[in-house]
């Protein structure tokens, strides 16, 4: 069995410091706003350019996937990443963890005010963690994750089998894309949703073809090249080169 670090992407990492937005938040330590976010090793990204981009501090945990250990699963009773712990508040969901964050911390704004957009962001954060991920996780699992650090042979006809499924999720999103955005005309947690993915396959270089995707590789390449998805890029990069 491989050690917990072995089994880890990403090293721990340090947000830029909580800002506060509620005058009553002020009587709280300082370690109040470091928040505990546990998270598989491919899938850090998404999570951790929520709280970049709100410039949120946090403390990561290793956690191998399917931790069936007390503490952990006080946490996440499924036992299932990522995870989430602010002070008394657990949570063990992507979507969910987002939207707490959202509302305790609510500028910069990444959920839309419009019902309609915001509607519609929802979407493409349910599309980004499931149809994108599905096609995306395969093969970058079995390309550097399963062999590399977990001593696993590649699963060749998983990787044959996702890039088949790909070019259809990608038409579906170059059909979505109107402007900058996926949703409105800023950054909002569809794009962040998304782009994880293309940030993960970035690593076995593999990117959108711009000849039959040049909105969304266009897209893909602007909201990756954002300090938020950037620095965790460089961080991995130097990993997996090291």
């Amino acid at each position: 069995m491989p050690s917990r670090a072995a089994c880890f992407v990403l090293r721990t990492s340090q947000g830029r410091p909580a800002r506060l937005h509620y005058p009553w938040l002020a009587h709280r330590r300082r370690e109040a706003y470091a928040h505990r976010l546990r998270r598989d090793p491919i899938a850090l990204h998404e999570k951790a350019a929520f709280l970049a981009e709100k410039a949120i501090s946090y403390k990561l945990d290793v956690v191998v996937p399917g931790d069936s250990s007390p503490e952990y699963r006080a946490i996440s009773p499924l036992g299932k990443v990522p995870a989430y712990r602010d002070q008394d508040v657990t949570l063990a969901d992507s979507s969910v963890i987002s939207a707490y964050i959202e509302r305790i911390h609510p500028e910069p704004r990444l959920y839309p005010a419009d019902p309609c957009a915001y509607g519609r962001a929802l979407w493409f954060e349910e599309y980004g963690d499931t149809a994108l991920a599905a096609v995306a996780g395969p093969i970058v699992y079995n390309r550097i994750i399963g062999p590399r650090f977990l001593g696993l042979p590649a699963d060749t006809a998983a990787v044959e089998k996702a890039m088949a499924a790909m070019p259809q999720v990608l038409d579906y999103l170059e059909s979505q894309l109107e402007g900058e955005y996926l949703v409105g005309e800023s950054l909002s947690i569809a794009d962040i949703a998304v782009v994880t993915s293309f940030v993960h396959l970035r690593h076995v270089d593999i990117a959108p073809d711009p000849k039959r995707w040049p909105k969304l590789r266009g897209f893909a390449e602007r909201v990756a090249s954002r300090p938020s998805f950037q620095m965790l890029f460089d961080e991995e990069r130097a990993m997996l080169t090291a």
